[in-house]
């Protein structure tokens, strides 16, 4: 734990991100902007470390979901690069262990405040000081849009590059956690970023940790519903 009261005082911001949304965009200007570390690939490194393994293989489990027959399916998907892009032989490692490794990962990294992109982080640092959770959605079909002006790629693989990588982060979080990553009751704010601008979103989220972090009053109670897409269901 960080022993600097500066430190202690960083805000930590979580974002749930499915394809198409902009989370890799959106949360590397977001912790610039707040001058926190943005937390992503430094996930996978933390959890070797913990277990004792290679990186290789920590990167090849990172939001892979722990039950087989799914982690196989997203590992033969054509986006399979999603999720580390190695194949994982059913039983090589516990999954409770790769559990437990992410989360302490998760709650080291939020201690010094930080910028943390997926792992199911609105659910494992729910309740946490200083904290703001954060759902980037909307409907499939603009994700697809974004996915295929962003990525550079065409209709048919964003397609594919969506479901797999809805499929994987849904099991993700519902296999581990019993929970639906769509659930806006996870989560302080809920944008939906294929309407809205990113540049409009960062200063929205900005915004609120302003408003609620930065405040007397903190955080730390239940996520509540601010604000929500109707339509969007996927994560």
């Amino acid at each position: 734990m960080a022993s600097d009261p500066a430190v202690k005082s960083r805000p930590v911001v979580t974002i749930s991100a499915p394809y198409g949304t902009g989370g890799s965009i959106i949360g590397p200007q977001l912790a610039e902007r707040l001058g926190v570390p943005f937390v992503d690939r430094a996930i996978p490194v933390s959890v070797s470390r913990r277990l004792e393994i290679s990186v290789e293989d920590a990167v090849s489990r990172d939001e892979v979901p722990p039950d087989t027959l799914t982690r196989w399916a997203a590992y033969f998907a054509p986006a399979v690069q999603l999720f580390g892009g190695m194949a994982i032989e059913p039983g090589q490692h516990d999954d409770e262990a790769f559990r437990r490794a992410t989360e302490e990962a998760l709650r080291e990294h939020a201690a010094e405040g930080a910028v943390i992109l997926g792992r199911a982080g609105a659910i494992v640092l729910r309740g946490a000081p200083r904290t703001l959770h954060v759902r980037l959605t909307g409907p499939a079909e603009r994700r697809v849009e974004l996915g295929m002006r962003r990525s550079g790629v065409d209709r048919q693989t964003a397609e594919r590059e969506l479901r797999a990588s809805d499929l994987a982060r849904e099991a993700y979080v519902k296999d581990w956690y019993r929970a639906d990553p769509a659930d806006p009751s996870h989560y302080h704010l809920v944008i939906d970023s294929t309407l809205v601008p990113l540049g409009c979103a960062l200063e929205l989220i900005l915004t609120a940790v302003d408003a609620a972090i930065r405040s007397t009053s903190g955080l730390g109670e239940r996520p509540h519903r601010t604000a929500a897409d109707p339509a969007s269901g996927s994560a």
